[in-house]
């Protein structure tokens, strides 16, 4: 639609939309590509409990698996640059509020957060039937995102883990050899230790392939990128005649 800077917000009335003014500025001077409206940092009316301590915990999760830190990874009060908007590739059909974040960051988009007040909910609806429901679907989507840009730091740690396990173990079986010309009273250990060694090495491998798959997929989305910011531009300048 041409816009300049996107905002969302929840509909729930919970957030203010006289404060989209203090959340797009940052973007409007070119400090920020995304800006999030802090509840943690500013005011809150309500929240339950069970709900104040699982947004704090998925904020320290998402904060974590992006690599930088925020007060409130999981406000719905939200600005974009229409440029970081069109770096964003949303892959998960649940949430996108821990995905953008890793997202972002993995891209060098600038992120800034505002305080932002949060008011008492006036219906009974939800979105979700439990904390607990949103936690595993959020999770699970939080760590496909995490896994889709670093394949290759997680499966390498994995593997080198299972690896290391299965190497000691076989410098155990070794060693009670190299002192009884014997193997039988370890078998068990020196087939898992072939079973470790095996398994960690294919786990490294699958990494090295997933990082090759990314570095493609990097293409990919530059390319996607291209074409959205060239479409952009052709509707700015149709839209000007």
């Amino acid at each position: 639609m041409g816009a300049d800077v996107i905002v969302n917000i929840d509909a729930d009335g919970q957030y203010d939309p006289k404060e989209i003014t203090k959340l797009v500025q940052p973007v409007i001077d070119d400090k920020a590509d995304i800006v999030l409206g802090s509840r943690f940092d500013g005011y809150i009316e309500e929240m339950p409990v069970s709900k104040k301590i699982g947004n704090r915990v998925a904020t320290k999760v998402a904060s974590r698996a992006a690599g930088k830190h925020f007060s409130d990874a999981q406000t719905g009060f939200r600005a974009f640059s229409r440029d970081a908007a069109m770096r964003l590739n949303i892959m998960s059909d649940f949430t996108y509020t821990q995905e953008t974040l890793v997202q972002a960051v993995n891209k060098n988009l600038r992120i800034d957060e505002v305080p932002v007040n949060f008011y008492k909910r006036e219906d009974e609806s939800r979105l979700f039937p439990s904390v607990w429901n949103y936690a595993k679907r959020s999770g699970g989507s939080l760590i496909r995102t995490y896994l889709y840009h670093k394949p290759l730091r997680t499966f390498f740690l994995i593997g080198s883990i299972v690896f290391i396990v299965g190497f000691i173990l076989g410098i155990r079986v070794l060693i009670h050899y190299l002192a009884t010309d014997m193997v039988t009273p370890l078998l068990p250990t020196s087939v898992l230790s072939a079973v470790l060694l095996i398994v960690g090495f294919q786990v490294i491998i699958l990494g090295l392939i997933g990082d090759l798959i990314r570095r493609n997929q990097n293409v990919q989305e530059e390319i996607l990128y291209r074409l959205k910011k060239n479409s952009s531009i052709e509707k700015n300048n149709y839209g000007k005649k």
